[in-house]
């Protein structure tokens, strides 16, 4: 299995996301897309009538391109860790996650152009460190929000810090420490394994914090947006 990062932000480093309606219009999109017979074009006007009663709960008969197997979004930008089940998965699932969410966020506000900065940039991941890093610094990531000092490898109080990730509707980790947040978005299999059990992954996450080092940082210096 190829397990990509992929990860964008908006044009200018502007938000992309104004209110909790776009986040969850974003995770909307996240599940509606991730399917062979849907389009974005399609989808887009079936939003505009009906918002979002047009979210589909069951799994049926769908036919996903991509296992979403983690994410966060941030105010400015996004990362999800991925995986393509079909051929070409990654990029006609992006094309129309990227395109659907940016004809929503024009028509709601008014505005036209270019929404994102570029193409979404997709990182391969290939070296047993960075993947066993990866799932914690998406996590992590919104502590931009609260204890930014994290990136300099430092985090004032760790137990503040952590309570901020488990209050955070707009990432994966509350899945992931038995907490149902966006469960129909993720494929969870292939990571719990990795991560081990809620209760595992919490009390490894407390450490993280509690033991931030350079090394993490900078072993994931990669990962960032340019």
């Amino acid at each position: 299995m190829e397990l990509f990062h992929v990860l964008n932000r908006g044009v200018d480093k502007r938000n992309i996301f104004m209110n909790d309606k776009d986040y969850f219009r974003f995770l909307h999109n996240m599940y509606e897309f991730n399917d062979i017979e849907i389009s974005a074009s399609s989808s887009a006007y079936r939003f505009k009538i009906l918002g979002f009663a047009s979210l589909k709960t069951e799994k049926g008969d769908r036919e996903p391109l991509v296992d979403i197997h983690a994410f966060c979004l941030m105010p400015n930008h996004y990362h999800l860790l991925i995986s393509p089940k079909v051929e070409n998965g990654i990029s006609r699932f992006m094309k129309k996650l990227n395109m659907g969410y940016a004809n929503y966020f024009n028509l709601k506000y008014k505005r036209s152009g270019a929404l994102f900065q570029g193409r979404y940039k997709s990182i391969l991941v290939e070296d047993e460190s960075h993947f066993l890093h990866l799932p914690y610094y998406i996590h992590m990531n919104p502590l931009d929000l609260y204890s930014p000092e994290w990136r300099g490898y430092k985090i004032k109080n760790s137990a503040k810090a952590l309570g901020f990730l488990e209050n955070y509707k707009w990432s994966s980790y509350l899945d992931y420490i038995g907490i149902k947040n966006c469960s129909s978005v993720l494929n969870k299999n292939f990571l719990s394994d990795v991560l081990g059990d809620a209760r595992t992954y919490k009390t490894n996450m407390a450490e993280f914090l509690r033991e931030m080092k350079a090394n993490f940082i900078n072993d994931l210096g990669k990962l960032t947006l340019e």
